[in-house]
């Protein structure tokens, strides 16, 4: 079997939420304290890590070798995924977060993540249909009328409904503000025809549930041109009828598209309309008297969270590779040491490059994880916390660190998935092993929920000016705080000098930004957006990893070396070292680049590319 989830165990996550983050706060609010525990969170989690390995994973190699099909009209996905779709569902793996009454028992963001991260791990291509149903959920949760949530929201819950966002077309993709989807009012109040088409659609269709929920973005006839003429509609691929019984709605899927990978996620385009036959429910209020619609807000106050969960997506493909790439090395034989030629052959886990690319995974893998769960804690905090004052400052902190989360784990998810396959040799290569099928599978996450791109211009664009600078300039003072709290720690001299050098050239960068805006030459942010969040990913990474190893350096020298736990918290430490010395720099080097202000991508004729 090519498809192997490869987690061990579950302790990082342990540690993250039991000894790193101060979780107390949350597991003492209302909705989660008769619930769950802090001490107790293994119980969760090493029984999600068993089922995640017995019925997921054998899903992903159904998905690979049965991927999705389309033939007159129908969509058929692989066998396997239906089944274990309504299972999940049932079970509350899908969209029971959601559920606020009063009887609900929901789990608090951070510990519903890092299930979720093993659960991505265990079949990439599973997850969409799990988590657009979700997002499509939680969009009519947030702005439905209570109609619209009692008509849709117990059949998505349940796994009876399927959910998708509708949002490219053939002509307007990034640039969504140029659809051409149209709405027209009816007779019934709410209702409005719905004529367009979509590409590219996650989950557009399936054969495993009774109906699939559109949340479908389309111009109310007479509304403004752009994004601000955008309105937002639930549009089911079969109409649900006041008795609840279904009739068809005109919605039609014409293909699915045929992908790099993921295979048994199916990517359709659709046709509403074209018998004049679709109809929609407007969600919110209809454009108002400047034409101006609700849709693009609705959509982007979901936002943050599907974008936080794309890097999650893409974290769990980076350790999947990772740790089946460390079982292949403690495994395979091969080749003597350096220092002792005609010495026994060897586990190439000992030969010093294989050493680097694991290390080298292995704290990349602990920074994104560290980063995003740390946003899913905040979540936590922005939703639940009685305080006003704390939950705008933990969404002061979302809106800054979203984009690095969303774009630094699927930037650096294809390059280190990369150095996993060549950790095999030329078995990497081969589709017998799972990580040239996590390789096919992991590229998209950069693409979806906005281009990585879009994220960098999201950071510089808005965040950097966000309540007139406040935003960003109040994330900082929390990164220069904590180095000036840490600074003098015993053993960490050299990677706390290294993170200083980074946050004072992550501040040049900004200035020099700054700088060309005051020059007039406003195409140098965009040119130089994308490095600037790696940039600032980095240092959010470094500030989270150099925590998490102060605490284990110090539970090391507690246990000593003969304790069962020793290795796991002297390799947060080695992580920490390795990501402060290696990676950190980058930092310094992407702000070096921007001051000089190179501007050959933009000055090099057009005609010179086609040679």
């Amino acid at each position: 079997m090519a498809s192997n989830f490869a987690y061990l165990n579950t302790r990082d996550f342990e540690f993250i939420v039991q000894e790193w983050l101060p979780t107390e706060q949350i597991f003492s609010y209302k909705e989660f304290v008769d619930y769950y525990s802090k001490d107790e969170v293994r119980s969760v989690l090493e029984p999600f890590r068993k089922m995640c390995k017995e019925m997921v994973e054998p899903t992903n190699e159904d998905g690979n070798d049965n991927p999705c099909s389309f033939d007159n009209g129908k969509v058929t996905t692989p066998p396997t995924f239906g089944p274990l779709f309504h299972q999940l569902q049932e079970d509350g793996w899908g969209t029971a977060n959601i559920d606020d009454s009063e009887e609900a028992m929901t789990m608090p963001n951070v510990l519903f993540a890092a299930c979720q991260e093993m659960l991505a791990a265990a079949n990439p291509a599973f997850m969409p249909y799990i988590g657009l149903t979700t997002g499509a959920a939680e969009l009519i949760q947030a702005f439905g009328s209570d109609k619209l949530k009692e008509m849709f929201l117990p059949n998505m819950m349940d796994g009876t409904w399927a959910g998708t966002m509708c949002l490219t077309e053939a002509t307007a993709g990034s640039d969504v503000g140029d659809i051409l989807s149209k709405a027209y009012p009816t007779d019934e109040p709410g209702v409005y025809k719905i004529k367009g088409g979509k590409i590219f659609i996650t989950g557009g269709d399936n054969d495993f549930t009774e109906n699939v929920i559109h949340l479908y973005m389309a111009r109310i006839e007479g509304a403004r041109e752009g994004t601000g003429g955008i309105s937002l509609f639930v549009v089911p691929k079969l109409w649900v009828n006041e008795d609840g019984s279904l009739t068809d709605n005109d919605v039609q899927s014409t293909g699915i598209e045929h992908k790099m990978g993921q295979f048994g996620s199916a990517t359709v385009s659709l046709a509403m309309g074209e018998n004049d036959g679709c109809r929609g429910w407007l969600i919110g209020d209809p454009p108002d008297e400047k034409g101006k619609a609700q849709g693009m807000k609705q959509m982007f106050q979901c936002m943050n969270y599907a974008r936080l969960g794309t890097g999650l997506l893409g974290l769990a493909c980076a350790a999947n590779a990772t740790y089946n790439a460390r079982d292949y090395a403690k495994d395979r034989i091969q080749g003597r040491p350096l220092t002792d030629m005609r010495g026994d052959r060897i586990t190439i886990i000992n030969h010093e490059d294989i050493r680097r690319i694991l290390l080298q995974g292995k704290a990349h893998v602990e920074v994104f994880r560290a980063m995003i769960l740390k946003t899913y804690f905040m979540f936590d905090i922005r939703y639940k916390d009685p305080d006003p004052e704390k939950r705008e400052a933990a969404n002061d902190f979302i809106e800054i660190v979203t984009p690095l989360c969303k774009a630094y784990p699927t930037d650096e998810a294809w390059f280190l998935i990369a150095e996993a396959i060549q950790a095999y040799g030329g078995y990497g290569y081969c589709e017998e092993y799972p990580v040239s099928q996590i390789a096919r599978d992991v590229k998209i996450y950069s693409i979806w929920e906005g281009t990585n791109y879009i994220q960098a211009l999201d950071l510089l664009g808005r965040k950097w000016t966000m309540k007139k600078g406040t935003v960003y300039a109040n994330w900082f003072k929390q990164v220069q705080d904590f180095y000036a709290e840490n600074k003098d720690a015993a053993g960490f001299e050299k990677e706390f000098a290294k993170f200083e050098k980074a946050m004072n050239a992550l501040a040049e960068t900004q200035m020099a930004i700054g700088g060309y805006f005051g020059e007039g030459k406003i195409s140098m942010m965009p040119l130089f957006a994308h490095r600037v969040l790696t940039a600032t990913s980095i240092l959010y990474g470094a500030w989270c990893i150099l925590e998490q190893a102060l605490i284990a350096q110090k539970r090391a020298e507690e246990l000593g070396e003969d304790h069962f736990d020793y290795e796991f918290y002297a390799g947060k430490v080695y992580s920490a070292r390795y990501y402060l010395n290696n990676v950190v720099p980058k930092v310094w080097s992407i702000a070096e680049i921007v001051k000089d202000g190179d501007a050959s991508a933009l000055e090099i004729p057009l005609g010179a590319f086609d040679y």
